[in-house]
């Protein structure tokens, strides 16, 4: 599976700005370290923002801080903020014309939605300040 850059790059962030929660960080400087452009980082920022996990403001001295204290922010509550997710939404897909097809699909789909919410458990028993 392709490791998410939208979901490293956000716990990446988060995991520094616990370090001084209540810094401001400019989408600038955040990207620079984290090596990849301020357009990127604005916009998997405004996702964060507006799960209320981060408060932007605007203007010269604007920039991005915390929202909430480091140990009140879950893995689980990042990767939701993403709309992450393993399987695909079955809006998206097609339907299987033969009957072995769909009955492998639906079995598959099934595990996996299990994968995913066993998945959700373990990032809710993880906070930002659990990992940095």
């Amino acid at each position: 599976m392709k490791r998410n850059s939208r979901l490293l790059l956000a716990l990446h962030t988060l995991g520094h700005m616990a370090d001084d929660p209540d810094k401001i960080r400019t989408s600038a400087d955040i990207a620079e370290h984290a090596g990849t452009n301020p357009v990127v980082v604005r916009r998997v920022l405004g996702k964060l923002r507006e799960a209320g996990l981060l408060t932007s403001e605007k203007g010269h001295a604007g920039g991005w801080r915390l929202a909430r204290q480091p140990n009140q922010i879950t893995l689980a509550d990042v990767y939701l903020a993403l709309d992450e997710s393993l399987i695909a939404t079955a809006a998206n897909e097609q339907k299987p014309d033969c009957s072995v097809e769909h009955a492998l699909h639906r079995k598959v789909t099934s595990v996996m939605e299990e994968i995913e919410q066993s998945l959700l458990a373990r990032l809710a028993a993880t906070t930002i300040a659990d990992v940095r």
